[in-house]
């Protein structure tokens, strides 16, 4: 299990922050599958049953929260863990992904490499998010 590449799915609006996901988490053995919006993400999270999804909220058709509770509604996608990555950086809007809706972790953009990798890291392991 410990050289099994974890699976990843990045689900965003904007094609160059899925490149830029890829790129910080691909040297660190990860398996990163890009979706663009939110039909295409759930679409992409049924068919590779990844170990962790990072959604965007703010996108057209279809924003994260939306994509938010269809997966958790769903019975195959409800236990995959999710780190909310948006620009809503309000500490209301962190307050009610973390203790409203139970994300798995929260960040910001923009963010640093390590801040991405340490939360993916954390998540992976079963550790729940620092209350800040």
């Amino acid at each position: 299990m410990e050289n099994e590449r974890r699976k990843v799915v990045c689900i965003e609006d904007e094609l160059e922050m899925i490149e830029l996901v890829k790129l910080i988490l691909v040297q660190k053995k990860f398996d990163v599958t890009g979706a663009v919006g939110g039909q295409e993400g759930l679409d992409k999270i049924a068919e590779i049953k990844p170990d962790l999804v990072l959604l965007d909220l703010m996108m057209p058709e279809m924003d994260g929260w939306e994509v938010y509770q269809k997966m958790k509604a769903s019975e195959e996608m409800r236990d995959i863990p999710v780190i909310v990555v948006t620009a809503k950086a309000q500490s209301i809007d962190r307050v009610l992904g973390l203790h409203i809706a139970r994300v798995d972790d929260y960040i910001t953009k923009p963010f640093g490499p390590q801040e991405l990798l340490e939360s993916v890291e954390r998540v992976l392991r079963g550790k729940p998010q620092a209350a800040s």
